[in-house]
């Protein structure tokens, strides 16, 4: 259901009330005004995404399934439907950990009411044949049980191929440049040299004369590549690599005056009349 205020812009109804009370109207003005069978009408009480590292995002899929078992209780008749690929669209590429996500997901809505469901049938696991681990950190994720279950969903996937293969880690990527480095460790997550890394190019002062260029330089050019794939579908959550630029930056805010230096690369949007700050563009990748 959306609500449509006066501005006649969409929002989403988010929170179990809201959503039975959209519902809750629409079942009365169809069955009392228009005479519907109610045996006719299904509800979409709209399955948001969750695991986006939002932490007002962690109860979505509880919403859902707890406006599901009201919506049963209080309209008669009324049938429950609902898209299972939001859900999971944090996890774009990584069919293993959707499909896990949509089965345990599904486990658990049917019990309170859900009838019906717009997913890819073929693929959906038997919840008992999904891997026991991987299963604990989906509904662990699913009931917000868990402030960490994300990252520890994320760790699995970059652990594991399609169709649920280890992926043979190898450093043969520390042979690159520095800036090469940098960036592979960016997208992929790796935060063991992330520090060593950025301070070998800190002491390139032919290239890099003040910290700040390094910001502005390599770090953010494997920020653009994490930023470009996550847009195309090919990394799994928004938040990869952000950690690891916040780590290898926050001991090295520049200090000018006792204020941190403002960047100056004219790629950065002005806000106020002033480029970014190395901090600000900090907080917006967290």
């Amino acid at each position: 259901p959306r609500e449509q205020p006066s501005s006649l812009v969409p929002i989403q109804a988010t929170e179990t009330e809201r959503k039975v009370e959209i519902c809750s109207r629409a079942y009365r003005l169809l069955v009392t005004q228009v005479g519907f069978d109610p045996n006719d009408i299904i509800f979409d009480p709209n399955i948001l995404t969750i695991g986006t590292g939002m932490e007002e995002h962690g109860e979505y899929a509880i919403n859902f399934i707890r406006a599901t078992r009201l919506i049963k209780e209080l309209l008669p008749g009324a049938r429950i439907s609902g898209g299972l690929s939001n859900l999971s669209f944090s996890f774009r590429g990584m069919e293993v950990i959707r499909e896990a996500m949509h089965g345990a997901f599904l486990y658990h809505a049917i019990k309170d009411g859900m009838d019906m469901g717009i997913v890819n049938a073929g693929s959906l696991p038997v919840y008992d044949d999904i891997d026991k681990e991987l299963l604990l950190m989906c509904e662990n994720l699913i009931w917000n049980k868990d402030p960490e279950a994300t990252e520890k969903l994320l760790l699995y996937a970059q652990s594991c191929a399609k169709g649920g293969k280890k992926v043979v880690q190898t450093d043969e990527w520390r042979e690159g440049t520095v800036e090469e480095r940098l960036e592979y460790g960016l997208i992929k997550g790796i935060d063991k040299y992330v520090v060593e890394d950025t301070e070998e190019a800190r002491s390139q002062a032919e290239l890099y004369p003040r910290p700040l260029h390094v910001i502005e330089g390599p770090l953010m050019n494997g920020m653009k590549v994490v930023g470009d794939l996550f847009g195309a579908g090919k990394m799994f959550l928004p938040q990869v690599g952000g950690e690891e630029m916040e780590e290898c930056t926050d001991p090295r805010y520049p200090q000018v005056g006792g204020k941190r230096e403002e960047c100056t690369d004219p790629r950065y949007p002005q806000v106020g009349g002033k480029r970014w700050r190395s901090a600000q563009i900090l907080d917006i990748l967290r």
